[in-house]
């Protein structure tokens, strides 16, 4: 049982900050997921720059990944523009025109790479969402749109790696947060090895991340995406996908796992339940409604 959430503002009206905004949600449904929680923030883009942010640990084993990082930014002709130290991880502003999947493979081969984008900066750490927030100042980020993600661990440790969201390894500016399993993960999985794709985690988020960064990088749109995904992905899933552009939600035709939503003129707020929602607006009695079972949509910014 995890918890998702996700918000877009379709404008510049807004009581609170992205990031404030995400973290009422998720402490709304962190009974689902008490154990970690993350969040991928989405800000205006800057031409050939790109944020990567890397999990380094502390003290001089984080000393010696950042050291390695370094020199791998070089061989690649990544130029450093800004770099930060925060929490267990490292973030680096650089400017690069070349090939991100190449690069990001690269890069995730050095250090634990935990997001790459033009707007895309995924913090993720161990604890509740005001944990979080007291570390990384999630709530004075207030860009366009975001999602996030309560986890209780099931199958892997408690440690900021297995925490979501997770992003597409080798696309930029994908991310996802979901709440159910794929059991088709290692046949999907193959297929997209096969062709090249690399994996680093054996979480069933990253290979749906993967699988609808894939279908954008071949023309599809993101709903398009979305749409096959329902019948290409076997198990009990409902998740959140982000790009720079959209926000956007599947559901699988069981409908195992909730979701609930909520859209007026200035936003789209989507989660696992409807407490989170109230969140934003407490003590308002709230027009929301459940995405019916198999369904799929997409708003833009």
């Amino acid at each position: 049982m995890c918890g998702i959430a996700g918000i877009l503002f379709k404008g510049d009206h807004r009581n609170l900050t992205t990031g404030q905004a995400l973290i009422n949600m998720l402490d709304g449904c962190q009974h689902r997921g008490p154990d970690s929680t993350g969040f991928a923030l989405y800000r205006d883009a800057n031409e050939d720059e790109l944020r990567l942010r890397f999990l380094v640990g502390h003290g001089a084993e984080a000393e010696q990944s950042v050291e390695s990082i370094k020199g791998k930014l070089a061989e690649y002709g990544a130029d450093i523009i800004s770099e930060e130290a925060i929490g267990a991880t490292y973030c680096f502003v650089v400017r690069y025109d070349g090939d991100v999947q190449k690069f990001s493979y690269a890069m995730e081969n050095v250090a634990k790479l935990v997001s790459i984008g033009e707007s895309l900066d995924i913090i993720k750490d161990i604890g509740g969402a005001h944990d979080v927030d007291d570390i990384y100042d999630v709530h004075s980020f207030n860009g366009s749109h975001g999602i996030g993600h309560v986890r209780l661990a099931t199958e892997s440790d408690v440690k900021p790696e297995s925490a979501h969201p997770f992003w597409a390894t080798g696309f930029a500016d994908v991310s996802i947060v979901h709440n159910g399993q794929i059991t088709n993960y290692w046949k999907m999985r193959r297929r997209l090895e096969k062709r090249g794709f690399e994996f680093h985690t054996d979480n069933d988020s990253e290979l749906v991340a993967v699988y609808l960064a894939e279908k954008l990088k071949q023309g599809a749109t993101l709903k398009e995406a979305l749409k096959g995904s329902i019948d290409d992905l076997d198990g009990t899933f409902s998740f959140l996908v982000s790009t720079k552009d959209e926000i956007g939600y599947a559901k699988d035709r069981l409908a195992a796992k909730p979701m609930v939503k909520f859209e007026d003129d200035d936003i789209i707020a989507i989660a696992s339940e409807e407490v989170s929602l109230n969140k934003l607006f407490p003590g308002m009695a709230l027009n929301t409604m459940e995405p019916p079972p198999g369904t799929y949509e997409t708003w833009h910014r």
